[in-house]
């Protein structure tokens, strides 16, 4: 992830425009829509800027800039000083970044290597591991094919980034569709089978996180339910159905 300063200008103006006129010792005002919104986008903004570690600004004089702005007031810095120290910035975040996301490898590497010892747990030649936890002698899927499952996503900590099963609602998905972790597993699985899958960053999002709420070079662990692969019915009906009527179609 990169941070650019036509990105971090910007998200330091909103921060800024929140605190203007606050002061350490004052709590803004939440009555109001336009107050409540205010604090809502200082606090994303915030969060933002935390993750892409910027979580020491000083915002006293992140405040003084917005009113130097709004006041026309002559700026403190020169545009060479502030590009400097847009650059430290972003040179910063990018080494945090970078060692974050060596950290994230060696322990997902650990996580697997302990997760492979476990009675139960089954490594492919990809590196994929998965245990069965409930057995059906249902269809295998192709990756053709289109299934509907029930799933719950977590970080190896027990995080739940996302879950179908919380939300009461399967889901259809194309089996080539989706991650190869997934990809793989679902092809494991028999129709009515319980998995539990434990997929190495490479084979889930790797560096490029799609949400906040998945670091990057994450390993990933996915409660799986194969409920159905979606056409099985018409398949049925159609070998029932006497040689003649099949003909006549």
């Amino acid at each position: 992830m990169r941070l650019r300063h036509h990105r971090l200008a910007p998200a330091v103006a909103l921060v800024g425009l929140v605190l203007a006129g606050c002061d350490s010792q004052t709590s803004a005002k939440l009555d109001t829509p336009a107050q409540k919104a205010s604090y809502g986008i200082g606090l994303n903004m915030g969060k933002s800027l935390a993750q892409e570690g910027m979580d020491d600004l000083d915002s006293q004089a992140v405040a003084q800039g917005i009113e130097d702005a709004i006041g026309n007031k002559e700026q403190k810095l020169t545009d060479e000083q502030l590009m400097e120290a847009f650059t430290f910035l972003q040179t910063r975040a990018e080494e945090r970044m970078a060692e974050m996301n060596a950290k994230a490898v060696e322990a997902g590497k650990k996580f697997l290597e302990d997760n492979a010892k476990r009675d139960g747990v089954k490594t492919t030649e990809s590196g994929l591991q998965y245990e069965v936890v409930k057995s059906a002698e249902g269809r295998q899927p192709t990756e053709s094919d289109v299934v509907t499952v029930h799933y719950e996503g977590s970080l190896t900590d027990g995080t739940v980034f996302d879950s179908s099963i919380k939300r009461g609602s399967p889901i259809d998905l194309p089996v080539g569709g989706v991650i190869p972790g997934w990809v793989e597993g679902l092809q494991l699985m028999h129709v009515g089978e319980k998995f539990k899958l434990y997929i190495p960053s490479e084979l889930a999002y790797g560096e490029q996180s799609p949400s906040p709420l998945i670091p990057a070079n994450s390993v990933l662990v996915f409660d799986l339910e194969l409920l159905d692969i979606k056409g099985d019915e018409t398949e049925q009906s159609a070998a029932e159905q006497p040689a003649e009527a099949v003909e006549q179609e």
